[in-house]
């Protein structure tokens, strides 16, 4: 994508804020609170994660962070895209992006929580061709209704080959 750049950022800028809160936002009107695991300002600085914005000319167009659960497992966290720039690859490079850092760290797996409503029908479609697939409950979460676990092995999708569940 040209002329986008993803680095690490801080989550207090104040454009950052405001993209947080509109994914907070969304994710509290399409799932039950109890159900809702978005991190907030605050659990995004915590050690164990790192975060990152997608920006094109400065303007922030992305948002995702990778959440350290252990040497070998890493989860894709506050994954979100502004309005305007959806359906132009920005989540994809922002996926992609956490890959490569994930691979680079020597995980062996990558998993995500996401819900099961219609509003996060994208979402999971872009993440089933990158070729996250479903799994179990991971890191303390527990099944629901309302939630859908995916995993990506890595050594897996470095050989081209989604992983089994």
């Amino acid at each position: 994508m040209t002329g986008l750049v993803i680095a690490v950022d801080d989550p207090r800028r104040d454009d950052v804020q405001a993209l947080l809160r509109r994914h907070l936002t969304f994710a509290h009107e399409h799932t039950p609170i109890e159900h809702a695991f978005a991190l907030d300002v605050d659990a995004l600085l915590e050690p164990d994660v790192t975060f990152f914005a997608a920006r094109r000319d400065g303007a922030l167009l992305a948002v995702g962070a990778l959440k350290e659960l252990d040497a070998r497992h890493a989860e894709v966290k506050s994954m979100h895209t502004a309005g305007a720039a959806r359906r132009q690859g920005v989540g994809r490079a922002m996926v992609q992006h956490l890959l490569g850092v994930a691979r680079d760290r020597g995980y062996d797996r990558v998993s995500l929580e996401t819900g099961t409503m219609d509003a996060f029908a994208p979402a999971r479609a872009l993440y089933r061709d990158i070729g996250f697939v479903p799994c179990g409950p991971f890191a303390g979460y527990r099944a629901s209704p309302d939630n859908t676990f995916m995993t990506l092995e890595l050594s897996a999708s470095r050989a081209g080959t989604p992983a089994q569940p």
